[in-house]
């Protein structure tokens, strides 16, 4: 018998799971990245649970042929017998070829059982193909994002936060360095090195932008250039880059800056001033 699937993928931060009950109560987990890399091994982890009410033998996972996603060491994954309310569980690695095609791929697969009627008379093999999807990338990725405010405006500072997040492999070597426009100033470092960064982990930094202290009339784009460069697994060097362009305008009658502090005017009152000097000002 030829069972139609009915797939349910549940994404995460990197990977997705392929839900399926069979027959009998059989319930069939495949986890698997939602990306792969050019001429890395991935790794897709399979899940049995026999929560029906009768046994299950000859449980079978076939992988199909592939010259893009090829098993390591197996075609297939066999399992002798699950008794009613018992589980298996295992992993299998598996190599994308170093002249895949970048985009969709399929791992197709086959699973099959026997149902035990009343846990002794087995029934015909059910079959069922899967097909678990792979997206497959030239080198893994690196995201930049950053969080600034929307425009700056003169003699005022202003927060840039930078994270990075490697999302398919850990990193080593890591440089992270933000240029900013010749007449804007940085309070701290703007180049920060990590020895390595795990994969999934985001490393948030933040500076503060000091803008110049002369007056402007129109407002302009200013551009900021962060550069992330790391070694990966393979040891190679890469570089990812971000370009943020924030608005600089003229400044407006009253402003509130981003510690707390206002203007009004040519006047600036700090944070830490209390309100009682400002009333005797």
């Amino acid at each position: 018998m030829i069972l139609l699937l009915f797939i349910v993928i549940i994404p995460t931060a990197d990977a997705a799971t392929i839900k399926q009950t069979m027959e009998g109560g059989m319930d069939v987990a495949i986890a698997h990245p939602d990306a792969a890399v050019i001429d890395r091994i991935i790794t897709i982890s399979f899940l049995v649970k026999n929560n029906g009410w009768e046994d299950k033998q000859d449980i079978t996972f076939t992988f199909g042929p592939s010259n893009v996603i090829i098993s390591v060491e197996k075609d297939s994954i066999q399992i002798e017998k699950i008794a009613a309310g018992g589980s298996y569980g295992e992993t299998v690695d598996f190599r994308i070829a170093s002249d895949a095609s970048l985009g969709s791929h399929f791992l197709n697969l086959e699973y099959s059982q026997v149902l035990l009627a009343n846990n002794e008379e087995a029934q015909p093999p059910t079959q069922t193909n899967i097909a678990v999807p792979i997206l497959i990338i030239d080198r893994p990725r690196v995201t930049i994002h950053t969080a600034t405010p929307e425009s700056l405006f003169t003699n005022a500072e202003f927060s840039f936060t930078v994270e990075i997040i490697s999302e398919d492999i850990d990193i080593n070597d890591v440089k992270l360095e933000i240029i900013p426009p010749q007449d804007i100033n940085f309070r701290g470092e703007t180049l920060h090195t990590f020895t390595s960064i795990q994969k999934n982990v985001p490393i948030s930094i933040t500076s503060r932008i000091i803008t110049p202290s002369q007056e402007i009339n129109t407002q302009y784009n200013i551009p900021f250039q962060v550069i992330v460069t790391y070694t990966d697994d393979a040891g190679q060097e890469n570089t990812d880059s971000k370009t943020v362009s924030l608005i600089m305008r003229p400044r407006t009658f009253m402003e509130l800056t981003t510690d707390g502090g206002i203007w009004i005017g040519d006047f600036f009152i700090a944070p830490y001033v209390s309100l009682g000097t400002i009333i005797g000002i």
